[in-house]
């Protein structure tokens, strides 16, 4: 019986374990395309999957990973054919479905998006869920009509993933960005990126009131919890704040007032279940607006026997930037 590399999760008597072992074919689950996986990357669910610090995995074995890019081997469905180079992040992959950390994938051709010209399997990756969110997220502040003229825009968790490319992508839109990070030592890593400002993450994580200065156009936020509340609390009439992350927590401990007073905007940004059309437009956009140069600077690479300690280190804050882990 054929095998092929993978990161299995197994429920344990307490909690889960994750090991790098050989996986059975006859295990992959029902799916229209297999994919030979090449490129994926480690992303804060990754962390969580990997080290079983909360339960997203929800169906055992599993195969971790909530994205790879990689080459068609077999297709029944009618988009897509043998040698076709696709990227896929999301539909419940390394939560539901079989995920990316293996040399072989079965998915839905639903799923997949056609790898844009001018991005490489493993500059795909390089950007992965938290570039694509990044994106998403851009995508949501320009949909409310914002622009660089409106004033400047802040993003959380700037040292991390989806900050670091939503730096980059924003920068070279001609917004001024200010960075919020609990990394001070980040500032000249940031400052490349493309932030004007460098501001202590502790500014904005302590309970605020429920209107302050205005001091933002926007925002991109992966934190949550009193950050995020801070955001609206600060943000300028008729503003919007992109939310997509929760590093500090589910809660929200805001009030209405910069909704009802400022007439705010808060924009959900959903990576997992985005339509098809809103997926291949963000992906269309970081093809034509993510610097390349940057991206490298920002991506450092590991090996599939690497994902688990590092999934450990993204959740302690311990790595910047983004990672992409070479699958073959």
């Amino acid at each position: 019986m054929a095998t092929f590399k993978a990161i299995r999760i197994d429920k344990a008597e307490k909690g889960t374990t994750a090991a790098l072992t050989q996986f059975d074919d006859a295990e992959l689950m029902d799916g229209d395309v297999t994919v030979a996986v090449e490129w994926s990357t480690v992303n804060y669910k990754d962390g969580l999957a990997v080290t079983g610090k909360s339960p997203v995995v929800r169906r055992f074995p599993m195969i971790a990973g909530i994205d790879f890019a990689g080459t068609v081997l077999e297709s029944s469905h009618p988009s897509w054919k043998a040698g076709d180079k696709v990227v896929c992040n999301g539909w419940g992959m390394g939560e539901t479905h079989l995920g990316a950390y293996a040399e072989k994938a079965r998915v839905k051709g639903d799923w997949l998006v056609r790898l844009p010209d001018g991005i490489s399997a493993r500059d795909a990756m390089a950007i992965g869920t938290a570039g694509y969110t990044a994106m998403l997220s851009v995508l949501a502040l320009e949909k409310h009509g914002l622009t660089p003229k409106d004033g400047p825009v802040v993003v959380t968790g700037a040292a991390g993933g989806v900050g670091s490319v939503a730096i980059a992508l924003l920068s070279k839109l001609g917004y001024h960005v200010i960075a919020s990070t609990g990394r001070t030592s980040e500032e000249a890593y940031l400052r490349e990126l493309g932030a004007t400002e460098i501001i202590d993450r502790n500014e904005l994580s302590a309970p605020g009131k429920p209107l302050g200065k205005e001091r933002w156009a926007g925002g991109i936020d992966s934190v949550g919890s009193t950050t995020l509340a801070n955001l609206l609390a600060m943000t300028k009439y008729r503003g919007a704040i992109a939310a997509c992350g929760l590093a500090a927590g589910m809660d929200l401990p805001a009030s209405v007032a910069p909704f009802i007073l400022r007439g705010v905007c808060l924009y959900g940004i959903d990576s997992v279940m985005c339509p098809l059309p809103e997926r291949q437009k963000a992906w269309s956009r970081l093809a034509t607006d993510l610097d390349r140069a940057k991206l490298g600077q920002m991506t450092q690479e590991i090996g599939l026997d690497q994902v688990i300690d590092t999934g450990a280190k993204v959740l302690a804050g311990q790595v910047r930037g983004r990672i992409v882990v070479k699958i073959a």
